[in-house]
């Protein structure tokens, strides 16, 4: 990350419950990050809210700025993947400007798809009541644009963190809440809904014990994540702060009774909070959450992590912990399709930025900057490599090599002066060695200060230097 000094945001909470935190954050300290956790590294990510939709997984996620001291927010961002390891970067869809109304915190969200849109619920501070209400954005398409369904709140009552449920009967509901858990049946256009927001009741046996809290009894703190999955309705939630671990309960029903089950994520990971986000994928089942683990991780300046596991043949859920490996790929990735830049395992040093030929770039790259793309399936052989480029400076050199930063190298294509950086060029070269299935690494060097950007790349196989088309 190449970290910016943002202002501060409103506070999210009461002093005192803030020196908690900041109290909670020095036992936690942040530790290396490894391997494929997590899945995002070149920006602060929290508030994993995943969706799947035609064979990908959408990953829905807010922004920690680099260098917060508090929970600075000002956009959401989007990324998805079809094999769980290599994530495409989005962008930010939606922002706290998108609601005119609003005036800061771009907290955690959920979005779900109905009626052939893909509606967004999201937690943000209302300029009249200077209090947190529940807009709800709109989209024709997962990644965006959305924009305001509404024009004010859909719900506001100072609480926090929505969720999001559609049950096979076809009535939707939305809960939401820190400290009281609520809900409301939402009408069949996602913008509206009927009756008046229900609390639930907040129950030991329901919601767990929490000790020494006269005033708050039960382990609920934030965050809830409502489904259903064979018959049984599930709600995973941020628990006893702080620190929060992830806990869950199971109801017959979507409103309860609901019945407490345990912990499913102990308390680790460097962040004082924690979110969980569960979904079923192409024959698994995965764990969203988030920790502190990158460099200069913390308690507001959180990452996005996932875990595979597998439901105990009861119904219940094992307990999980947090790896930096990650989940398993799923199948490989065909590097002779046309495959964006952006669209990474592992990346060091790279930010991205929008591209003007569409979508996302990778940028501000300078010498040593890596990407890794995990599970190329080259089969035979690759011969040539091509790469959509620009540079407003001297350019440099993009190293095609396999399984390191510094592994074999297979090709190497100069990149020039381009004139701008986003005046873009297809650079093709020769490749050799490139056989079997191997994690692939884009490395870039040249000389000092940012050398050049990159919008997609593709192999190809057979004689003569690929020819992809200009985008």
């Amino acid at each position: 990350m190449k970290p910016a000094s943002p202002p501060l945001l409103g506070l999210r909470r009461s002093a005192a419950w803030l020196v908690s935190l900041l109290m909670a954050c020095t036992l936690l300290p942040a530790t290396a990050a490894q391997a494929d956790n997590p899945i995002v590294q070149h920006i602060y990510t929290a508030d994993p809210a995943p969706l799947v939709h035609n064979s990908r997984v959408y990953l829905y996620t807010g922004h920690d700025e680099d260098g917060s001291t508090y929970f600075t927010m000002k956009e959401w961002r989007v990324w998805s993947s079809a094999d769980m390891v290599n994530w495409t970067d989005h962008g930010s869809p939606l922002n706290v400007a998108t609601f005119s109304w609003a005036k800061a915190d771009a907290w955690a969200g959920q979005v779900i798809a109905r009626n052939g849109k893909f509606y967004w619920y999201v937690p943000v501070t209302a300029k009249s009541t200077n209090s947190m209400a529940i807009g709800v954005a709109v989209s024709d398409s997962p990644t965006g644009p959305f924009r305001d369904a509404i024009g004010r709140p859909l719900v506001g009552n100072g609480e926090i963190d929505p969720t999001v449920f559609v049950d096979d009967d076809g009535q939707a509901y939305l809960y939401w809440g820190n400290p009281n858990l609520w809900y409301v049946r939402l009408n069949a256009d996602m913008i509206s809904y009927s009756g008046s927001a229900t609390k639930i009741p907040l129950t030991t046996a329901g919601f767990g014990t929490r000790n020494g809290n006269a005033n708050r009894p039960t382990l609920y703190e934030e965050g809830p994540w409502v489904y259903k999955r064979n018959g049984l309705y599930y709600n995973v939630f941020a628990a006893e702060c702080c620190s929060e671990f992830i806990a869950y309960s199971t109801a017959p029903g979507p409103t309860g009774p609901w019945t407490y089950r345990g912990t499913i994520m102990p308390r680790q990971g460097g962040s004082f909070t924690n979110h969980a986000g569960v979904i079923d994928f192409n024959g698994g089942s995965y764990f969203f959450y988030h920790n502190g683990a990158l460099p200069g991780g913390g308690g507001f300046t959180r990452s996005v992590a996932v875990e595979k596991f597998s439901y105990n043949s009861n119904g219940t859920i094992p307990t999980i912990n947090m790896t930096s490996s990650g989940a398993p790929q799923i199948g490989t990735l065909n590097p002779y399709g046309r495959q964006e830049a952006e669209t990474i395992a592992w990346g060091s040093g790279i930010e991205t930025e929008p591209a003007s030929e569409g979508g996302m770039d990778v940028g501000y790259i300078e010498n040593g900057d890596y990407i890794k793309v995990k599970g190329a399936a080259f089969g035979a052989g690759a011969t040539s490599f091509a790469a959509r480029v620009a540079s407003a400076a001297g350019g440099g050199t993009l190293e095609v090599r396999l399984d390191s930063p510094t592994g074999t190298r297979v090709g190497a294509c100069t990149v020039p002066g381009t004139g701008g950086w986003q005046n873009w060029q297809t650079v093709s070269c020769p490749v050799t060695g490139a056989t079997g299935t191997h994690d692939l690494y884009l490395r870039f060097t040249g000389g000092s200060g940012y050398l050049f950007n990159v919008n997609w790349w593709q192999f190809q196989a057979g004689s003569g230097l690929a020819a992809a088309p200009a985008a």
